[in-house]
């Protein structure tokens, strides 16, 4: 398989290992509405922020769409990411330049992006897919970054987006089209990840009509035998059909081995048979004057079971234009004040492609002007539904005045000036989000828990650290006992949760403190502040013991 090599590929291949975890601090002067609603936006560093989110969304988020820089040299992005290696360091803070006058520009775009997309695999759930918006400047390089991330085999297509009808300053050819390519976490979970088009589904075929309509609805019909397969004597029968004729696979009148079967057993076309899923019509080409073919209804399959008919989406967008992104931003704030966003309807369709249960997630990385979360607003309101949102947006000034202020009013309502001068008011969605911004560290530059780092916050980084999966949404965490995994008990003597908060007291395992545990018969690890157990003891009662904060991981 091709790989892509580039300056700097080896000091960022592990990069997002050498993230520190961070705090999320919330700051609700810009959260909005239902602050109990699960959706969230971050201010900061989304790669740090995307580390921040591990101990409690790795392997949750069902649907992940980024609108990443385009690298075109019109936007302005700069490299921020402090890699400790030389040839990296003197990137830091520039600003990413045009083709032809900046020679590492490519460089710096996959450095930037691969420690990202790195983090973005371990977030998403095992039936999770994630879409990315680009186009012809880093299409190809994304392609096989892409298929070295997330494997060749989890390829689902390019969905290719016409976003413009035409370009008067084209070069000779006008560009109208820009790109989504969609990746799956695992495609062995392809039949649970997309949902079908049912609008899209090819309905004229249905033309006829019989005494099952009312529970059937019409049908069409196609030939029960075929040639050309896999034969088998098994599937070479007669049939008792008009005129009292018996009738073999390619309009034959008796047995012969041509290569040619019936697609249904002997059991099946009788039962068939004698519920109306076989019909006989006339044909000149059959040597007996009939051919048998079988009814394909509507509203039930070849076992009369109930179904509901659908496509699959189409890799082609062609009714969105672009030009809409910058109606949607008007629309709200009276003015386009936000360049490069993307029109919501394209979010809209691109998250139901994706089968998305009530409460599943969805995150967007490189959020802007917050497309994404209220597309997530409005397919709710359309359908009832509880998905949740999480955003993150770098910048400081655009994360409060843009992507929060646009939640907040679509989500509270707001007034439209029309063009006559009048005010429209616009109903708000409903739901909220809270906002919160990137805060220190969970460990100091010595390795110690920062002062002020609650049970809960370091209860839910140990058990990630130490499984890989995250403690359950729900967790109560009001004991020592964090969590079970794999036949493991975990626990955390911190911040007195046993109610002593002296220096050794609660925090320090001694015989008192652990006949005060919650019991559990197998193994245990207990991360505490000191032992005072002797090692035949931690041995009899399946004990590793693991010292804060030296043998916490701490990234």
């Amino acid at each position: 398989m091709p790989t892509l090599n580039w300056i700097g590929k080896e000091a960022v291949e592990k990069h997002h290992l050498e993230i520190p975890y961070r705090l999320l601090e919330y700051d609700d002067t810009y959260s909005a509405g239902d602050l109990e609603s699960g959706n969230l936006l971050i201010q900061g560093d989304n790669l740090h922020a995307l580390k921040a989110l591990l101990p409690y969304y790795a392997g949750k988020i069902k649907c992940i769409y980024i609108d990443p820089p385009y690298n075109t040299g019109n936007e302005n992005w700069r490299y921020n990411d402090n890699v400790n290696a030389p040839e990296i360091k003197k990137w830091l803070n520039e600003v990413v330049g045009k083709e032809g006058e900046d020679l590492t520009r490519h460089d710096k775009w996959l450095c930037m992006m691969y420690p990202r997309l790195q983090l973005l695999k371990k977030l998403l759930s095992k039936d999770g897919v994630i879409f990315i918006s680009i186009d012809d400047f880093e299409q190809s390089t994304l392609k096989i970054l892409m298929d070295e991330i997330f494997g060749k085999r989890n390829f689902v297509t390019n969905i290719i987006w016409q976003k413009k009808t035409g370009a008067s300053d084209a070069i000779g050819i006008a560009t109208i089209t820009e790109y989504v390519l969609c990746y799956v976490k695992d495609v062995d979970y392809s039949n649970q990840i997309f949902s079908k088009n049912l609008e899209s589904y090819d309905l004229k075929r249905y033309r006829y009509k019989d005494e099952h309509f009312d529970t059937r609805g019409p049908y069409y019909v196609d030939n029960l035998d075929r040639g050309g397969l896999q034969y088998s004597d098994s599937l070479n029968f007669g049939i008792n059909g008009p005129d009292k004729k018996i009738l073999f696979p390619n309009g034959r009148d008796s047995f012969e081995n041509d290569g040619w079967i019936w697609k249904w057993s002997k059991a099946k076309v009788e039962w068939a048979l004698k519920n109306n899923f076989i019909e006989f019509r006339k044909s000149k080409s059959k040597k007996t004057g009939w051919a048998v073919c079988y009814k394909n209804y509507l509203l039930v399959n070849n076992e009369n079971k109930p179904i509901v008919r659908s496509a699959p989406m189409k890799n082609l967008i062609q009714d969105v234009l672009n030009a809409n992104s910058a109606a949607d931003i008007k629309s709200i704030f009276g003015q386009n004040i936000f360049k490069y966003s993307k029109p919501k309807e394209l979010i809209k369709r691109i998250i139901n492609y994706v089968n998305c249960s009530a409460n599943c997630l969805i995150l967007d990385s490189f959020s802007g002007s917050g497309t994404t979360g209220q597309s997530v607003l409005e397919i709710n309101k359309e359908d009832n539904g509880n998905r949740k949102f999480i955003l993150i947006e770098l910048e400081e000034d655009i994360a409060k005045n843009v992507t929060a202020e646009r939640l907040k009013r679509v989500i509270n309502g707001y007034e439209v000036k029309k063009q006559n001068g009048t005010l429209e008011k616009v109903e708000g969605l409903g739901g909220g989000f809270r906002y919160c911004k990137l805060a220190e560290p969970l460990f100091d530059q010595f390795g110690n828990v920062r002062e002020g780092v609650t049970f809960k916050q370091l209860a839910y980084h140990i058990f990630f650290s130490e499984t890989g999966v995250p403690l359950k949404e729900n967790a109560r965490l009001n004991t020592p006992l964090i969590g079970k995994y794999k036949g493991k008990a975990l626990y955390l003597l911190f911040n007195g949760i046993l109610g002593d908060k002296s220096v050794n007291g609660g925090n320090v395992l001694t015989s008192k403190v652990l006949d005060a545990l919650p019991k559990y018969n197998g193994e245990k690890i207990i991360f505490g502040m000191a032992n005072r157990i002797s090692a035949n003891r931690l041995k009899k009662e399946q004990i590793t013991f693991k010292q804060i904060p030296v043998e916490i991981k701490t990234s």
